[in-house]
């Protein structure tokens, strides 16, 4: 059952760019030499939490051009650069209504805005003339603080997430292995 569903997703997944795919891209050209380093390429115990929080991060933070935000994030914190691409598909046109409609609901609660607001801006809200433009910047402004909020959670969630799960296989590998202790002497 397990490998069927590996293959289902196998085939449904987005395809990880490769070393040579990224080095040849004409925005990355300038820094094209510091992709091709095999430690941005590795999965290790630190590389991966890393690159999910990396990519969980830059799918929220930026709405277009995302892949190439969690590359630059991925060089200086030496995350695994390809999962860190991959994991920024979590925000992608399909599902971006519902991101925006649960970071404007985030953002809401964090921020508690109320239709009564205080303070020296009252007048001029006040005034009518802002009235038709109002309801856009509060709408906007609570969602882009809500995305970032969402962005700050995912990456916090998605490092401890991920170094859980990477944790229980590296566990589950090493007790799978034949012969690992069976050639301890006898006492």
């Amino acid at each position: 059952m397990a490998r069927r569903i590996r293959k289902w997703l196998g085939r449904r997944m987005p395809k990880m760019p490769t070393r040579e795919e990224m080095a040849a891209n004409r925005f990355l050209a300038p820094i094209a030499h510091r992709f091709l380093s095999p430690e941005l390429w590795r999965f290790t115990r630190r590389s991966v939490p890393r690159g999910v929080a990396l990519g969980l991060f830059a799918g929220f933070i930026v709405p277009v051009g995302q892949i190439f935000l969690a590359a630059f994030l991925a060089l200086p914190a030496r995350a695994n650069m390809p999962l860190a691409a991959l994991v920024t598909f979590i925000t992608n046109p399909f599902t971006l209504p519902f991101w925006l409609v649960g970071a404007n609901k985030v953002g809401r609660f964090v921020l508690k805005i109320d239709a009564v607001t205080g303070g020296m801006a009252q007048g001029e809200i006040a005034s009518g003339r802002w009235q038709q433009f109002g309801w856009f910047l509060q709408t906007a402004g609570v969602t882009a603080f809500g995305f970032i909020v969402l962005s700050l959670l995912s990456a916090a969630v998605g490092y401890l997430v991920s170094s859980l799960i990477w944790r229980a296989v590296v566990a589950r590998r090493w007790t799978r292995r034949p012969g690992r202790f069976s050639r301890l002497p006898a006492e």
